[in-house]
């Protein structure tokens, strides 16, 4: 019997990141299919990490979502592009990007880029930081046990 092949830890990365930008974009698999000539099947795939992007479609993807190719592999943590633990990635940066893919996480995004003020700004993150002191997640921790982002 085959064994089931599990994605490589960079192409989950980058998968990530194109589903982040995408969405940061609200644009959906299937606007961004169409501009590239693919299925949102293999859009889905893409951003699972199941199917890999060849450089020449990362490009296509680059300028379909307006940002440079180098946007895919930032924050990739060292272990995961230099392949050391050979596992899926669990850093806090999963945990940060599912959080900026989500409904709630794309809302507060737009709406936190719309305040010019840097004063406001981080008036709004010290609220945040005390509500979620309140709810009982200590600073420092994350509510699924993986470290916090410095």
């Amino acid at each position: 019997m085959a064994e089931k092949k599990t994605p490589n830890p960079i192409d989950i990365h980058v998968g990530s990141r194109v589903r982040l930008r995408r969405t940061m974009q609200g644009m959906s698999q299937e606007k961004l299919g169409d501009a590239l000539g693919i299925t949102f099947q293999q859009i889905q795939k893409y951003e699972k990490g199941t199917n890999r992007i060849g450089a020449s479609r990362m490009q296509q993807i680059s300028s379909a979502l307006d940002v440079p190719v180098a946007f895919f592999f930032e924050d990739a943590p060292a272990d995961v592009i230099n392949n050391a633990t050979g596992m899926h990635e669990t850093s806090a940066t999963t945990y940060v990007v599912d959080f900026l893919s989500s409904p709630e996480g794309i809302q507060l995004n737009r709406a936190f880029v719309r305040i010019t003020s840097p004063a406001i700004r981080r008036r709004v993150i010290e609220m945040v930081r005390t509500l979620a002191d309140e709810v009982g997640v200590p600073e420092g921790e994350n509510t699924d046990g993986q470290p916090p982002i410095t």
